[in-house]
C-alpha cells in the first residue's frame, strides 16, 4: 500500500522559512516524478514544484521560483520542499504527490497523494 506522509508545516511570519518533508512508503521515489501542490481556501489546487525521475530536474511554478527548492533523497524515499522568503499568499494546504508518468505540471496525472500539511504565513 502506497503512503505519502507530509510533515513540516506550521505557522511562520512573512519572510521566514519552512522545510516540508514527504516520506514515501510502498513505492520507490526514483521511479516517480515527485511533486508538491497546494490549495488555499476557496481556490483551486495549484502546482508548486516537481522533481523528475532520473535527471532530478526541478520544475517550479512562477510564483515560487527563486524562493522554493525541491529535492529528493532516493535512499530515504523522501522528498523535500525548502521554502524561503515566505509570503502570506503562500498560505495553503501543501500536498505531496507521486507520478509514474511524465506530465509533471498537471495534478490530474499524479497517481498518489498525501493528506497534506498546513502552511500559514502571517503578515
Amino acid at each position: 500500500q502506497v503512503q505519502l506522509v507530509e510533515s513540516g508545516g506550521g505557522l511562520v511570519q512573512a519572510g521566514g522559512s519552512l522545510r516540508l518533508s514527504c516520506a514515501a512508503s510502498g513505492l520507490t521515489t526514483r521511479l516517480y516524478i515527485m511533486g508538491w501542490f497546494r490549495q488555499a481556501p476557496g481556490k483551486e489546487r495549484e502546482f508548486v514544484a516537481a522533481i523528475t525521475k532520473i535527471a532530478l530536474t526541478p520544475r517550479y511554478s512562477d510564483s515560487v521560483k527563486g524562493r522554493f527548492t525541491i529535492s529528493k533523497d532516493n535512499a530515504k524515499n523522501t522528498v523535500y520542499l525548502q521554502m524561503n522568503s515566505l509570503k502570506p499568499e503562500d498560505t495553503a494546504l501543501y500536498y505531496c504527490a507521486a507520478n509514474y508518468g511524465s506530465n509533471w505540471g498537471d495534478g490530474n496525472f499524479y497517481d498518489y497523494w498525501g493528506q497534506g500539511t498546513q502552511v500559514t504565513v502571517s503578515s
